[in-house]
């Protein structure tokens, strides 16, 4: 079965003056799917969704909702919601009159307003703060009510800026869970802006990264993860980010020698051009201590950091490379210490272009 999109953007361009801050952006999102806006501040992200909310005119390309073209289509009649970072709820306003509001708007009889705003209250779990103002709810139900007064409004697609950037760590990872629940039990589409990759990665069917306003790559979080196209998205998805150490390949093709103490060299699961420099790209939860005595990356652990489940392992000075161990280990600053990484595991980029090489 042929699954139509919901969104399409094509050749998207924005201008703010002289500066270009979308770059012929291509993406096409299907009815249902979630989708994830990822990349650093100033990316051009929250440009893309404010662009495909009608909050910003675009300067070239299509966007088109349901194959109908939107471009000078005014917000109001583009059939999307948008949950805010900022929550922007009016404050004067009890939670059900927030949710409510656009209802009333619209002039709705008091028994459809009432029947909507009993049917979100209970997917949302606020059925018991109906009567609150904004400023007696927590963060976390602030957020809830922002969302409430989205899906009240039974649009075509749900738009997220960068929704739990105002809310304390434990409570994000609560309320990740719970959008992408509702986004399941209500089966919508969403747009979801974020320089979380952890959020992208755990809430996403399909991620788009950003820099500078171009995509870099999208797809499922995981391909992204197993094969970035590019060093940039290499380091920027996973956490900690994936070591770089310069580097040049051996005369036979099948390893590479680093540009550290010692040259170490490390055996390649591919042939690649003999005596090529290259980025070799190493990730931390990849690398492990041998201590067998097989040839690996000699170095010293420069400082450790233990959570209980996880150990976080600095070593060296420049570059420094840094390792995610599973295990308690008996290793303490000043150690000696010898790395060594699966062939398969090792990622390797023109230095130049930051392509990865395959």
């Amino acid at each position: 079965m042929t699954i139509q999109p919901q969104i399409e953007l094509l050749s998207v361009n924005k201008h703010y003056g002289g500066f270009h801050a979308l770059k012929d952006i291509n993406v096409t999102i299907p009815k249902g799917s979630f989708v994830a806006l990822v990349g650093p501040s100033g990316c051009g992200k929250s440009t893309l969704l404010r662009s495909l909310a009608g909050l910003e005119s675009i300067s070239g390309g299509e966007i088109r909702i349901t194959g109908k073209a939107v471009n000078d289509t005014p917000p109001r009649h583009r059939d999307v919601a948008m949950v805010f970072q900022s929550y922007a709820l009016y404050p004067h306003m009890s939670v059900r009159d927030n949710m409510s509001y656009s209802m009333r708007l619209r002039k709705a009889s008091r028994a459809e307003i009432d029947a909507a705003v009993a049917d979100v209250a209970a997917i949302l779990g606020l059925g018991d703060y109906l009567d609150r103002k904004p400023n007696a709810l927590s963060g976390g139900q602030r957020q809830r009510v922002a969302m409430g007064r989205a899906i009240i409004r039974n649009p075509k697609v749900f738009l997220f800026d960068e929704p739990l950037s105002n809310l304390d760590a434990a409570l994000r990872v609560h309320m990740r869970k719970e959008i992408r629940a509702l986004h399941d039990r209500i089966g919508a589409t969403s747009v979801y802006v974020t320089h979380d990759q952890i959020e992208a990665m755990t809430m996403a069917d399909h991620v788009v990264v950003l820099k500078s306003g171009v995509v870099e790559q999208q797809g499922a979080p995981l391909s992204l993860y197993d094969t970035p196209a590019t060093k940039f998205v290499a380091g920027f998805i996973g956490s900690p980010a994936m070591n770089f150490v310069g580097g040049i390949v051996g005369d036979t093709g099948r390893a590479v020698t680093l540009d550290l103490p010692g040259a170490p060299s490390l055996p390649l699961a591919r042939t690649m051009e003999p005596r090529r420099q290259v980025d070799v790209g190493l990730r931390p939860e990849h690398l492990s201590i041998e201590t067998g005595g097989a040839p690996g990356i000699e170095t010293t652990a420069t400082s450790v950091e233990s959570t209980g489940s996880v150990t976080y392992l600095y070593c060296g000075g420049d570059p420094e490379i840094v390792v995610v161990l599973s295990e308690r280990e008996r290793i303490s600053q000043g150690d000696p210490v010898n790395l060594t990484i699966a062939p398969d595991k090792i990622h390797l980029f023109d230095p130049e272009t930051g392509a990865a090489l395959r």
